[in-house]
C-alpha cells in the first residue's frame, strides 16, 4: 500500500502545506524530513515544524500523523517507544555515558509506522532506524500525546529502571544526564 494521498483543503493544516506548495502527502513528508532537527518553541505543538522550520521526533511525526487523520489515511501509525540510547546507535553520546558511568539511558522516541515499516525521519534526509533492536517499550499514540503524556511516560519509566539497576542516581540528576546528551544530539 502507498502511503502517498492528495492532501485536502478542507482542513487547516493540510490548506497551510498546500499553500506551501506540498499538495500531496509524499511532498510534505520529504520536506518535513529534511528540516533540522531541534526543539520546538512549545515541545508539544507539533505545528510548530513549519512555522519555526526545525522539529523533534515528536513534532516532526506528530505533524504527519495529524495531516494523515486529516486526510482519512489510517494507515500511518504514531509510535511512541522508549529505546536504550547508546554509544552505537547515537554515537554523540558516547563520552557523557562513559562520564557517567552508563551503557545507555532508555530514551522515548517518536516515529511512524506504515504497513508495519518503521519510519523515522528525525535527523534530516536518512531513515534513522538504529534504535529499533533496543527498544524497551513501544505504543501508537495520538497527536496530542507527545507532550506532557510522553514526558510523563518517560519519567516514570526512567524512575523505575534506576529502582530495577540499582543505580546510585537520582532521578534528577539522570534527568540532567539525558538533557545533556538531547544538546548533544543537537549539535
Amino acid at each position: 500500500m502507498d502511503k502517498n494521498f492528495k492532501l485536502s483543503k478542507r482542513h487547516s493544516l493540510s490548506k497551510l502545506c498546500i499553500e506551501k506548495g506540498h499538495t500531496d502527502f509524499d511532498s510534505l513528508f520529504n520536506y518535513i524530513k529534511q528540516l533540522p532537527y531541534g526543539r520546538n518553541s512549545n515541545r508539544g505543538d507539533y505545528t510548530l515544524v513549519l512555522k519555526e522550520n526545525k522539529g523533534t521526533c515528536a513534532t516532526k511525526h506528530a505533524f504527519l500523523k495529524a495531516i494523515a487523520l486529516e486526510n482519512n489515511f489510517d494507515a500511518l501509525k504514531l509510535y511512541l517507544g522508549i529505546f536504550k540510547m547508546n554509544a552505537i546507535n547515537t554515537p554523540k553520546i558516547a563520552s557523557i555515558l562513559k562520564a557517567n558511568h552508563l551503557k545507555y539511558i532508555p530514551e522515548a522516541h517518536c516515529y511512524l509506522k506504515h504497513c508495519n515499516n518503521l519510519l523515522d525521519i528525525t535527523f534530516g534526509t536518512e531513515n534513522h532506524t538504529s534504535f529499533r533492536n533496543t527498544l524497551l517499550y513501544e505504543n501508537a499514540i495520538s497527536p496530542e500525546q507527545i507532550g506532557n503524556y510522553k514526558i510523563n511516560l518517560h519519567q516514570t519509566f526512567l524512575k523505575t529502571w534506576i529502582k530495577k539497576e540499582q543505580l546510585h542516581l537520582s532521578f534528577e540528576d539522570l534527568w540532567n544526564i539525558r538533557e545533556s546528551c538531547i544538546i548533544a544530539i543537537s549539535e
